[in-house]
């Protein structure tokens, strides 16, 4: 069982952790420095105290340990953007997907949104049926743009509020 809690000062040699190896080879291709990660979890906890709360940031935890990392980001006041991202022997153990499902409620609940978007390289089909496994649809493309200037073509999903049955 998956749940997700609040980022602290001491994750940061866990996000190290979840930051390296192939986990990053679709994200920025560069492991996370300790310093990176001190600064990621400061960051985090600063956006936690904004009002109106534009991010959120969750540790990925089972069995009291923390190996991935999940963001909210409200991007319009309807409309967020959901990221993810775990340590690489975690993988393949629907751990993304529980995840994803409890911030795809909260996005719709607490948060308040009405629609959800999420991306993933083109290389990280597996990304793309965990959106698939909870509820997302493909809807196209987004080009992203690398530090060599290089465009990778990521595949775009999204989620809207589910509409409640009409009653009779």
């Amino acid at each position: 069982m998956v749940t997700l809690r609040e980022l602290t000062a001491d994750d940061a040699r866990a996000l190290t952790l979840i930051y390296s190896g192939a986990a990053v080879r679709h994200t920025t291709g560069k492991p996370l420095t300790l310093d990176q990660a001190h600064e990621k979890i400061r960051t985090a906890l600063a956006r936690a105290a904004e009002t109106p709360r534009a991010q959120w940031s969750w540790g990925i935890v089972a069995t009291d340990e923390m190996f991935g990392l999940i963001a909210l980001r409200r991007r319009s006041p309807s409309m967020g953007t959901l990221s993810y991202i775990l340590r690489e022997d975690t993988w393949g153990n629907g751990y993304a997907t529980e995840a994803v499902k409890h911030v795809v409620a909260f996005a719709f609940t607490t948060a308040g949104l009405e629609r959800l978007e999420a991306m993933h390289h083109p290389d990280n089909p597996a990304s793309g049926r965990v959106l698939i496994k909870t509820g997302f649809t493909r809807t196209g493309t987004c080009d992203r743009h690398t530090e060599d200037g290089a465009a990778v073509v990521y595949q775009v999903y999204a989620l809207p509020l589910p509409q409640a049955p009409l009653r009779r």
